[in-house]
């Protein structure tokens, strides 16, 4: 059964995309403001994570403890080795994670919960350096911070002022400029991102190669004098639409099951059509170590479905369009 239409809703859209629009624009102000927050203490933050032997401990509690954990996965997979440590499970036993060098970010917007009161003090008996995000400069956390970032908005783009909305979005935001900033200083690039997100689309692009893929095909060939019969065999078994002609292992060109069509549609003698009659010289071939996006831009460029791999000279198989398609980088 359907739900009865909500005629109140539908009389209320206009109000929606309204109060859509103005959450955007208040928290777009809210983080414009924020520009203004950048000082010489980030500077410093930013150096001292860098020149850092240790890794990077972000804490939090509520909404900044989300916040917090946002902020860790982006640090790992750009470089700067990071690790989330909750505020009410550091002061019963988490608090051993903290290691020597690492430095410990501490997220809170009012910076005076009673978590993060008794969390401070602990950290600076440690002896590591303590970073404040916090939208109050004048709070206790702030206070006994090494280094303070502020996250200060005026209010939340919440109509009662109350959920985290601008906050947590100034929390995350000041996260991003400092990894942005480390990304830099690091010299942090794609084949680096690859590394750390290998079954990303980003990451098969810069590492994952047609010797990669072409192995898990069938390898379909017919000789110069193959029968019209042998071409259909091969094709329709190896299901890959398309045969290599080969002769000593080179190979002498290709037929796909277009060619097929093509000839079949023509009225001709069919019983005595060999192989080397009908294929294309000539095809388009790529080595097995090249990169597979090499593949997609031939593939593109030729509009055409199938390349046949080769190494050096000698055929060893056939890539596929839905080889490439199905990892992700077309």
């Amino acid at each position: 059964m359907f739900k009865k239409l909500n005629l109140k809703f539908l009389e209320n859209l206009s109000d929606v995309k309204k109060n859509a629009i103005e959450t955007l624009e208040i928290e777009k102000e809210s983080i414009s403001q924020l520009i203004h927050t950048i000082d010489d203490d980030f500077v410093k933050v930013v150096d001292e994570i860098y020149k850092s032997k240790g890794r990077l401990v972000i804490s939090g509690i509520g909404k900044s403890a989300i916040i917090a954990q946002k902020m860790v996965a982006t640090f790992n997979s750009t470089g700067t080795p990071s690790l989330f440590m909750h505020a009410a499970d550091a002061i019963h036993g988490d608090l051993g994670m903290v290691q020597k060098d690492d430095i410990v970010i501490c997220i809170s917007k009012s910076g005076d919960t009673p978590e993060v009161k008794v969390l401070v003090p602990l950290v600076k008996s440690l002896g590591n350096k303590l970073i404040a995000l916090t939208g109050n400069y004048d709070s206790y956390l702030g206070e006994q911070a090494d280094y303070r970032i502020s996250c200060y908005v005026e209010n939340e783009a919440c109509p009662n002022n109350l959920a985290p909305t601008n906050s947590t979005t100034a929390q995350m935001v000041m996260g991003d400029a400092l990894a942005v900033c480390l990304i830099k200083l690091r010299g942090f690039g794609s084949k680096d991102f690859a590394k750390y997100h290998p079954g990303g689309a980003l990451g098969k692009k810069l590492y994952l190669r047609v010797a990669d893929l072409y192995v898990h095909n069938a390898k379909p060939q017919v000789k110069q004098n193959a029968s019209l019969k042998d071409i259909i065999l091969e094709i329709s078994s190896k299901r890959l639409g398309v045969t290599a002609v080969v002769e000593n292992e080179g190979i002498k060109g290709i037929i796909t099951d277009g060619d097929l069509r093509r000839m079949l549609s023509k009225s001709v003698d069919f019983s005595n059509i060999t192989a080397s009659e009908i294929m294309s010289r000539n095809p388009k071939v790529i080595q097995e170590d090249e990169m597979a996006v090499v593949a997609v831009k031939k593939m593109k460029e030729s509009n055409i479905s199938q390349l046949l791999v080769v190494n050096g000279n000698k055929y060893v198989g056939v890539v596929h369009f839905q080889d490439l398609l199905k990892e992700g980088i077309i």
